[in-house]
């Protein structure tokens, strides 16, 4: 009843009918201010709506168009670490199905581990591994156990467009965990020896629901910093937000392809 009555409250507002979503992480919202015809809603007045407190997350939804194709962006997400409340990690992706969504682009800020990566290089996610031990589809009727969690046509694409523009475009399987402190250095070789290329506290349970849900996903992480013990720095938000400043020009001109070639 309450997804229902947030889709009503946006469909009042806007006339697109975007098939193609993305959620935008840290750092990386700057993508939606391209949009042409746009039409921004703050989150904080949406009926039920959850919001989110953390900086370099916009706490918005936008419609509007990129090279005239209709699109729904999230600038910026729900964390679980804000409320402890995964439904509330959960809601955007359900409200993306209800509206209409059929592709979804998920992006996160994420640190480095492995030791080929620097701050500022794009992955494209081809797996993940779920750290947070939740369980985003307990409540669905029907549950895809076996199914993939990114699409590999999606994938092909992203690719294609990386090599297409010049972007140096890495792959590696992303870990999520709840945060929201960052880890040890110990996890952090824990994590490199059972297969993780990169860590953040987001994206896995929204890919799980989304694709049980028949949503086509396709990730992408920026690695905003090195992780604990693969950098000698020490770690901040502050250097995710300024990372995914300097890499926000070949992240929008590569997600703007992927688009366009989605959409032939």
């Amino acid at each position: 009843m309450k997804l229902l009555e947030t889709v009503k409250f946006v469909e009042q507002k806007t006339s697109l009918k975007p098939k193609i979503g993305i959620i935008l992480g840290s750092g990386l919202g700057t993508f939606a201010e391209n949009f042409s015809q746009k039409n921004i809603l703050n989150t904080s007045e949406i009926p039920n709506y959850p919001k989110s407190n953390v900086e370099g997350h916009g706490g918005k939804i936008i419609f509007g168009k990129i090279k005239n194709i209709p699109i729904l962006a999230f600038q910026g997400r729900v964390h679980y670490y804000e409320s402890g409340i995964l439904e509330n990690v959960l809601f955007p992706i359900y409200f993306a199905k209800e509206i209409g969504i059929k592709t979804l682009i998920i992006t996160n800020a994420s640190g480095g581990i492995n030791n080929f990566f620097s701050p500022g290089d794009l992955m494209l996610i081809n797996d993940h591994i779920n750290l947070t031990f939740l369980n985003p589809i307990q409540n669905l009727e029907k549950k895809n156990f076996q199914k993939k969690s990114y699409d590999e046509n999606l994938k092909k694409i992203a690719e294609t467009s990386a090599i297409k523009l010049k972007i140096k475009l890495q792959k590696g399987t992303y870990i999520g965990v709840t945060g929201p402190s960052y880890e040890t250095a110990s996890e952090i070789q824990m994590f490199k020896k059972i297969g993780a290329d990169a860590v953040g506290m987001s994206t896995v349970n929204e890919v799980i629901l989304a694709v049980n849900l028949g949503i086509k996903v396709l990730g992408i992480s920026c690695i905003t910093n090195l992780a604990t013990g693969i950098s000698s720095k020490k770690l901040s938000h502050k250097e995710v937000t300024e990372t995914g400043n300097k890499v926000k020009h070949q992240f929008e001109k590569l997600i703007t392809k992927i688009i366009e070639t989605i959409n032939v």
